[in-house]
């Protein structure tokens, strides 16, 4: 663990970020300042819509300009980065500032192999003729651990695994060799063994290149494997600073403390209590009356709603437990199988095929939850979109409320999805961008057949409050 140099890699003075929407400047990140030191790891930790990755894409300076505002100091090796002039800041992306994205398969072009990807930036950054940089991407990818990196410089994005592919987007931030690596979320989308294994090879590189590292995330565990310290935000502003050992051991803010409060441990879900909202206040004032020391007890975030379901209270609640006995399955998969098939040569003859699911079998009822876990590659996913045939499985049967799904036909296949979904692993490969949330809602709905203009308006704003999102979300 690095110890903060006197003079930082990245300082950042007072930023702040506001978006234009509907002609309303409306803040995402205020009055942030913290410094990143030499070999160090400064971990930015905050829920979604905090403001972590904004402020990534602040550094980067790849917010776009026609509806964003950046005010304040950016300072990276004593060059404010803010005043730079677009071909100047081109030259520091990738040569002394690079950046691992949360999702590689939306960062990587698909029409283009990985090699060729790489050398690009070899030859852009740092002048190299190809043969050249092939041969550096090359030996950059086998840095990084990517079995048959020879044969597989050559082969495109979606060939890759989501661990390999990250793994893809490391080598490309690191081609360069930059002073400053930003991560923002790059194990979000990961299992347990391929995100150990990434932060494994984050901390090697950075020992062996000797950079500084800012690292997005909002997995306090992640925090504590590889955080020097720690930033906490929360809407947009710092509430929190220290070293990582003693930000997680004696957290002082009460948004800190609940985030830590709120990370999982096994056994600890035994069904006696109901799960409790975060405690939110239900007021914000622009600035305080008085100085208020930042230990101030947690519970006073939760005495600010004192009529709301936030109240502080703390007993634990009796759940009648149900005889699974007396319920009936929900679901029924049995013997499901789905493979794909491997094409060559210019007809397309099928020469191999991938065994995805072979042979699985469970059981879910109603009010349940079943956990499918493995590595990645293993099938979790697929047997996900088998179940609703969004990809058809090749044997097998599936029972939904006593009905054969593989037998519906397209209209009661439509039929049965009302009540059968799916949440996508990537949102930002699900959600279109041109549509506002509202839009998006509303479509689902009305193709579903749910309910007049008026009544899929009201299904739409209580949707948008269940899940906790605020009013304004939807526009």
């Amino acid at each position: 663990m690095a110890s903060p140099d006197p003079q930082p890699i990245l300082s950042v003075r007072d930023l702040s970020v506001a978006f234009r929407v509907d002609n309303v400047w409306r803040p995402a990140v205020e009055k942030l300042s913290f410094d990143v030191g030499a070999r160090q790891t400064v971990a930015i930790v905050g829920e979604s819509g905090s403001g972590k990755s904004v402020t990534a894409l602040s550094v980067m300076r790849l917010l776009p300009a026609a509806n964003s505002r950046v005010e304040g100091v950016i300072r990276l090796d004593d060059r404010d980065l803010l005043q730079l002039p677009e071909e100047e800041m081109r030259k520091v992306r990738g040569d002394k500032l690079s950046m691992i994205f949360q999702e590689p398969m939306t960062s990587l072009n698909p029409v283009l192999t990985i090699g060729f990807q790489i050398a690009e930036a070899l030859m852009h950054h740092r002048g190299l003729e190809r043969p050249a940089a092939e041969a550096e991407a090359l030996r950059i990818l086998e840095r990084v651990r990517v079995p048959a990196a020879r044969e597989r410089l050559h082969e495109y994005p979606h060939r890759f695994s989501g661990g390999m592919r990250q793994r893809v987007m490391i080598a490309m931030a690191l081609a360069c060799k930059p002073k400053l690596l930003i991560a923002d979320e790059p194990t979000t989308a990961l299992d347990v063994t391929v995100q150990a294994q990434i932060l494994e090879l984050i901390k090697l590189l950075q020992a062996e290149e000797g950079m500084s590292v800012v690292f997005i995330t909002h997995d306090m565990g992640v925090v504590a494997e590889i955080a020097d310290r720690v930033v906490v935000m929360w809407k947009g502003q710092k509430v929190e600073e220290g070293e990582a050992a003693r930000v997680l051991e004696r957290p002082e803010h009460p948004y800190t403390k609940a985030l830590l409060a709120a990370v999982p441990r096994l056994g600890s879900m035994k069904g006696e209590a109901r799960p409790k909202p975060f405690p939110e206040p239900e007021a914000e004032a622009d600035r305080a009356s008085e100085d208020a020391p930042m230990s101030a007890s947690p519970i006073s975030a939760a005495k600010a709603r004192p009529n709301g379901p936030t109240a502080a209270k703390e007993e634990e609640f009796d759940i009648e437990p149900v005889s699974p006995a007396s319920r009936r399955p929900l679901l029924e998969v049995a013997n499901l199988v789905t493979r794909f098939p491997i094409r060559s040569g210019v007809f397309g003859k099928v020469n191999a095929r991938v065994h995805a699911v072979e042979d699985v079998s469970f059981s879910l009822r109603a009010g349940e939850t079943l956990a499918l876990v493995g590595e990645s590659g293993c099938g979790k996913s697929t047997t996900g979109r088998s179940i609703l045939r969004l990809v058809e499985p090749n044997a097998g049967r599936v029972l939904f409320e006593g009905q054969d799904v593989r037998a519906l036909d397209p209209q009661g296949l439509r039929r049965m999805r009302r009540r059968m979904q799916m949440i996508f692993q990537d949102p930002f490969g699900s959600l279109n961008p041109r549509q506002r949330v509202g839009t998006l809602l509303d479509t689902a709905l009305k193709v579903h057949r749910l309910g007049d203009t008026a009544e899929r308006r009201r299904q739409v704003r209580d949707i948008v409050g269940r899940v906790g999102l605020s009013e304004d979300a939807r526009e």
